[in-house]
């Protein structure tokens, strides 16, 4: 069938659904294993719509197309989406309703919902049965109209998995395998279906190449409390890799095998399974007598809290990374001066010079590089026919990060490419008050995520400004950039403990003027024991200097102030040694105490 254009691909589609009698079909941009990042042989959202964005919802009806996309590609979403026939749905602003909650205001009692069960997690399919209430609607499960259509779909990766060496891991997989079957004890469960990519890499210490950014490798586990099977391509394990594997006692079955094999559990199994990571296949297909125990994942939990080799390791990626940085930071003042440079170029300058490091694997995410007005645009993503050109003037906000053999990285930095003006100054060192509030933090075991989050919008706050994103996210060893359980946001219930890292990243944005944000990793480590409780802190793991032009020392008192040069200090220290004469003196000169 040739269909060359999104409006063809669109009306194939209706007319599949006429044909099934089915009034709707959900797209969401995900894959079985509710990645962030997708592999492109499940990407048949962007393949439907033409729509180039790494996240958003389409929603087919038989005479209706519309796509669902936070403010971040809005207006990508109108170019791209241009005569496809499909509406652009402006999620994230007010009165725009949830695709949820479209459908429910355009289906009708007993019309049929179709979408592809291995693709919607159980827990998202619920949030859609609740947005139509009383009103009853059939799930329609049973084939892929949308992949159907896709004739042309990219192959599963075939990039062989390769082991990860417990030196670096810190424990072994027989270790983390009896760790968890000592969880799997305690909540009662015979089984535990692992689903996300990245919980199945750090259980099995493996990693792989499979999704872009996260060091992943496309597999299924199952672990009941006397075998452990991975599902996982056959051709990916190679015989000194299967061999290993077989010696812990896991048993290599081939990816499609889990259908099967879930099918045949016996009717009596207790089984644990995450339903925000769990596709709704699962729960559709699980055998009849066979319960399903719903509760955050095991190794999620248990990765969260780094081990002393994880640790360290994450302490000698950030060496690397910040030499990086430093470098990138000289090179960028001669590099405006030309005029000659846009934000993808001096993004993909920042990578070359972190790829010269030992151990690096890549980014950890796509590096975003904002100038001007573009800093204020929550989570930008340049694009080459609209990326400005960067001049002397003006602000840049740069978020990357990078995967190391060793560790993960993730950090921003806003800087002044000319003389700022007070009220950037006004509004970066508010910024870097918030930054140096949760970055000095003392709290009592049990402190939540959420009770950080607002410790570190207080000077947002005092100005009536806000921070339009979580303050911050967990952060993998050499695996996602983007982890749980834990994260500086409004609705974490998660209680810190020492071992987790999580980024350190206020900021405020004004639309059409301005954004700054400012990010560092932190590790939350023991502080004392006191007769109230044990108390933690956060010890700050990215180095780089914070651009002096921007700090106005009046509005710091003297513990922000000796906080900020006690950081420049150790940035200095840590970093000099690595440093050629004529670097030395850039970074003394940016370290500078105030």
């Amino acid at each position: 069938m040739n269909l060359p254009t999104p409006a063809t691909r669109i009306a194939a589609l209706q007319a599949q659904l006429r044909q099934a009698e089915v009034a709707a079909w959900i797209i969401p941009s995900a894959d079985p294993h509710q990645s962030e990042y997708v592999a492109e042989h499940w990407q048949e959202r962007a393949w439907l719509s033409g729509f180039s964005g790494s996240a958003g919802t389409l929603v087919v009806t038989q005479t209706e197309a519309g796509l669902w996309t936070d403010p971040r590609y809005h207006l990508r979403g109108e170019s791209e989406l241009a005569g496809s026939g499909i509406v652009l749905h402006r999620a994230g602003l007010s009165g725009v309703p949830s695709y949820a909650e479209w459908l429910a205001a355009n289906l009708n009692d007993g019309d049929r919902l179709g979408f592809n069960a291995e693709r919607l997690s159980i827990r998202e399919v619920e949030r859609v049965k609740r947005a139509f209430g009383s009103q009853k609607v059939e799930l329609y499960t049973c084939s892929d109209l949308a992949g159907s259509l896709w004739s042309e779909r990219p192959p599963l990766p075939a990039v062989p998995l390769r082991l990860y060496a417990e030196s670096s891991a810190g424990e072994g997989r027989k270790q983390k395998l009896a760790r968890i079957r000592g969880e799997m004890a305690q909540a009662g469960v015979d089984g535990y279906l692992l689903t996300a990519l990245d919980e199945i890499a750090w259980t099995f210490n493996i990693r792989g190449r499979d999704v872009a950014y996260n060091p992943v490798v496309i597999a299924y586990a199952y672990i009941s409390l006397h075998e452990t099977h991975i599902f996982v391509h056959p051709d990916k394990v190679d015989p000194a890799s299967r061999a290993a594997l077989t010696a812990d006692g896991i048993s290599l079955l081939d990816y499609s095998a889990i259908a099967p094999f879930w099918n045949t559990l016996p009717p009596d199994s207790r089984v644990l399974i995450d339903p925000e990571k769990t596709s709704y296949h699962f729960l559709a297909s699980a055998p009849e007598g066979c319960h399903l125990q719903r509760a955050q994942s095991i190794a999620a939990r248990l990765k969260a809290v780094k081990n002393p080799a994880e640790v360290e390791g994450f302490r000698r990626a950030h060496l690397r990374d910040g030499v990086a940085l430093v470098r990138w930071l000289i090179w960028l003042e001669e590099a405006v001066r030309s005029e000659s440079h846009t934000e993808i170029s001096l993004g993909e300058k920042l990578t070359e010079l972190r790829s010269q490091g030992e151990r690096y694997r890549g980014e950890s995410f796509g590096t975003i590089t904002g100038y001007g007005p573009n800093s204020a645009v929550g989570h930008y993503s340049p694009r080459p026919e609209t990326t400005p050109t960067v001049r002397p003037a003006g602000l840049l906000l740069c978020d990357s990060g990078s995967q190391y053999e060793d560790g993960t990285t993730d950090i921003t930095r806003t800087l002044a490419l000319g003389p700022p003006s007070d009220e950037a100054r006004q509004v970066y060192t508010t910024v870097l008050k918030c930054h140096i509030h949760l970055a000095t933090a003392r709290f009592p075991q049990g402190t939540t995520g959420s009770q950080l989050d607002a410790l570190a919008r207080e000077f947002l706050w005092r100005e009536g400004w806000n921070c339009r994103h979580g303050i911050g996210h967990g952060v993998g060893h050499f695996l996602n950039v983007h982890e749980g359980p834990q994260r500086f946001s409004t609705d974490n219930r998660v209680a810190f403990v020492p071992g987790m890292v999580t980024s350190n990243e206020p900021g405020v944005y004004f639309a059409g003027k301005f954004g700054v944000r400012l990010e560092n990793l932190l590790l939350c480590v023991a502080d004392s024991s006191t007769e109230f409780g044990e108390f933690y802190r956060f010890e700050t793991l990215g180095l780089c200097p914070f651009d002096p032009q921007l700090v106005e020392s009046s509005r710091l008192d003297p513990g922000e102030i000796g906080w900020l040069n006690n950081y420049h200090r150790r940035v200095y220290d840590s970093l000099a040694q690595f440093l050629n004469p004529s670097e030395r003196v850039w970074l003394g000169n940016a370290t500078r105490s105030i």
